[in-house]
């Protein structure tokens, strides 16, 4: 993966910049006149070679929730760094975690001093995963992904669909960082619910093309998620369409109650499981 396509914040000067891990995660590094914070760092020897290569100082961590590929680098870029705040879920346990966090709280970074994060729940990939909303940022680990949403391996389909409409409701122009880049995958599932979606389609053509010249999809936008994300599009006709006619497909499943969005959301969330 590439680590190229770093995002610029002319308001303070930030620079946002994915550091690739692993298969298909993004450590997220904020860069501000030579100091950074970096996002879920499942893995520290990428960050430390981003560090000295560029020269900067690691001033915190961020972390969405307790999962090993977020969390995995955070003992070794602190074992060096004795004074170096850690801020993650309270209702998660994290070693090495020196601010924990719970919904409302506000995260304010000497580095960027202008922005003021807002710590939102949003449970469902993990019981006390969180996201960071400023400026129009938004770092939702593994809860929201560009098409697609995460896996529920501790929260019901109730918490995740509660979890994603409140991500759906902030600002059109927000841009989300997931933590990975599962798009084209996501893309060819959406495309199975809502073929006739004319934004989506187009989506599928422009994210080819930027992984073809080996560039992240990263970040996505509210407003493109709101048009092209299936999980966010569950009163959607053709969506409930399909997730009617996927349960007409099961056998003994029971009949779908087409009015109700989590019961749509259920549906899709394990098709999407089953999906190859």
């Amino acid at each position: 993966m590439s680590t190229d396509a770093s995002v610029a914040v002319p308001a303070t000067a930030v620079s946002i910049v994915p550091i690739p891990a692993f298969a298909d995660n993004y450590i997220w590094a904020l860069v501000h006149r030579g100091h950074c914070v970096v996002v879920d760092p499942g893995d520290a020897a990428p960050v430390e070679a981003f560090l000295a290569e560029r020269q900067l100082t690691l001033d915190a961590i961020l972390i969405t929730h307790h999962h090993a590929d977020h969390v995995g680098g955070v003992a070794s870029l602190a074992s060096s760094r004795p004074d170096l705040p850690v801020y993650g879920p309270a209702a998660e346990a994290i070693a090495g975690v020196t601010h924990p966090l719970i919904d409302g709280d506000t995260v304010n970074l000497p580095m960027m001093p202008n922005i003021f994060w807002q710590v939102m729940s949003i449970p469902g990939h993990t019981r006390g995963h969180i996201a960071y909303f400023g400026d129009d940022l938004l770092f939702c680990g593994d809860t929201l992904f560009a098409a697609g949403c995460g896996r529920l391996f501790e929260g019901t389909p109730a918490q995740m669909h509660a979890s994603l409409t409140r991500l759906a409701s902030l600002p059109a122009s927000t841009r989300v960082f997931c933590t990975h880049e599962y798009t084209l995958a996501n893309l060819r599932f959406a495309l199975a619910v809502e073929p006739d979606n004319d934004a989506l389609i187009a989506r599928s053509f422009t994210e080819q093309d930027r992984r073809a010249r080996g560039e992240p999809t990263l970040p996505s936008t509210i407003v493109l998620e709101r048009e092209t994300n299936p999980f966010l599009r569950v009163t959607a006709p053709q969506v409930i369409a399909s997730a009617v006619a996927r349960t007409r497909d099961l056998p003994d499943a029971p009949a779908l109650n087409a009015s109700d969005p989590e019961a749509v959301f259920a549906v899709l969330r394990q098709w999407k499981n089953d999906f190859r």
